[in-house]
């Protein structure tokens, strides 16, 4: 059952549509959905969906086993948002960004000849998978979790 995020801000609710995406796994999509909206918004608001599109699409490269694809994107996807703030749009970007750079160094963590390991991962979505697959990837006390987009 999906979650109604609508009523969280005065984002269109093609923008909602888009976080729901995200967080079922279906980085294409959002990436869709999200570009749409990108390239009609005002120039202050660009960098905060061009932000999540790009973590969007580093993680649609994981899932293809395209390291550096991941890797720069990740990156990139979460310094554009450290300009918005910990929460922006309705959204907590704190915790996104968090995420992002915790996918970032187990990608570094890894490197580009076991990328199929997080691939694995994310495609899995699955708790159990992740303490098996990454063990000595991610420590203890920073286990990597699924994606998701929280609301603020």
């Amino acid at each position: 059952m999906s979650a109604d995020f609508s009523s969280n801000s005065a984002q269109p609710v093609e923008f909602w549509q888009g976080i729901e995406q995200f967080n079922q796994g279906d980085y294409y999509a959002c990436h869709d959905t999200l570009e749409a909206i990108w390239m009609e918004a005002k120039t202050s608001d660009k960098g905060f969906y061009q932000g999540i599109l790009q973590i969007a699409v580093g993680l649609y490269h994981l899932s293809n086993l395209n390291w550096q694809g991941a890797a720069i994107l990740l990156g990139e996807g979460s310094h554009r948002l450290h300009a918005y703030g910990e929460r922006y749009g309705g959204i907590n970007l704190a915790n996104l960004t968090d995420q992002a750079m915790d996918w970032l160094s187990a990608l570094q963590a890894t490197g580009p000849d076991q990328v199929h390991q997080l691939a694995a991962v994310l495609s899995n979505r699955s708790a159990e998978a992740e303490n098996d697959l990454l063990d000595g990837v991610a420590n203890s006390e920073n286990k990597l979790s699924t994606p998701t987009i929280h609301t603020a």
